[in-house]
Parts: structure tokens; C-alpha cells; sequence
């Protein structure tokens, strides 16, 4: 089973990081779809997901119930004595969620945030990883 078949984001919606959703005359947050690649190997899957501005304190990643979820919060501060003079970035919310139909062993997900980048290995369940049969 290759992961590219089995895991598919999540149509993108104004969520909070407590996972309700944002109502009507609520200030608005800016929730996007962070950009992703996702590899696989015999033994695991890797998600790399681009987070320019998220710190760990930020982010929040939980896998259950057959996804894997990634949900941050870039909140830009402007450094004390200085005065803004033009800003391209915003405050936003970003949120992945990827099915992965039990294929993941999850006890064994490691996820490293560097640089911007989160870099998640999800080892494959046992049963998905190829066995060399012998043949007598």
C-alpha cells in the first residue's frame, strides 16, 4: 500500500487549536493548508511540512483515529524599538490533516521542528512492510 493512495488531506476550514471551529464575527485568523511533500521507503513514510514562523511552543501534532494531524499558529511580534514600516506576512493558522488508514505504527513516530521545517517519520505498521519469503 503506498502512502500516496492511502493518506489525503483534509478539505482546509477555519478550525482552532481546540479544534472547534471559528464563528461568525470572530476575529479573523487566517487558517491555511501548510505546503507538504510525502516520501515512503520499505520500512516508513516521511512528512516534511513547511511552517515559516511556527515555533514548537506553536505546534501541535497528534496522530489517532487513522490521522495524522498537524495544526501551528504564526503569531509575528514586532521587536520592541523599532517601527513598522511595511509587512508582507500575517498572523495565520495552519492545518494538515492526513488519513493514513492504519498503516502508521504510531508508537514509534518521531517529528523534529527545524528551521521552519517539520520532519515527521511514521514507521509502517508490520503488516505493510515487504517480507523476503523463503521458498523451500
Amino acid at each position: 500500500m503506498s502512502l500516496f493512495t492511502s493518506i489525503v488531506p483534509a478539505l482546509g476550514r477555519v478550525a482552532r487549536r481546540d479544534g472547534s471551529s471559528a464563528a461568525a464575527g470572530d476575529a479573523p485568523v487566517e487558517t491555511v493548508r501548510p505546503q507538504h511533500e510525502i516520501r515512503e521507503t520499505d520500512d516508513a513514510f516521511g512528512l516534511t511540512v513547511y511552517l515559516p514562523g511556527v515555533t514548537r511552543d506553536n505546534l501541535e501534532l497528534t496522530a489517532e483515529d487513522g490521522q495524522i494531524r498537524v495544526f501551528g499558529r504564526r503569531a509575528w511580534k514586532q521587536p520592541s524599538g523599532w517601527t513598522q514600516l511595511h509587512r508582507e506576512t500575517s498572523d495565520a493558522a495552519f492545518e494538515l490533516v492526513l488519513s493514513h488508514e492504519h498503516a502508521v505504527n504510531i508508537d514509534a513516530i518521531h517529528a523534529e521542528l527545524r528551521d521552519g521545517v517539520l520532519r515527521v517519520s511514521l514507521p509502517k505498521a508490520e503488516a505493510l512492510k515487504p517480507r523476503k519469503i523463503a521458498v523451500s
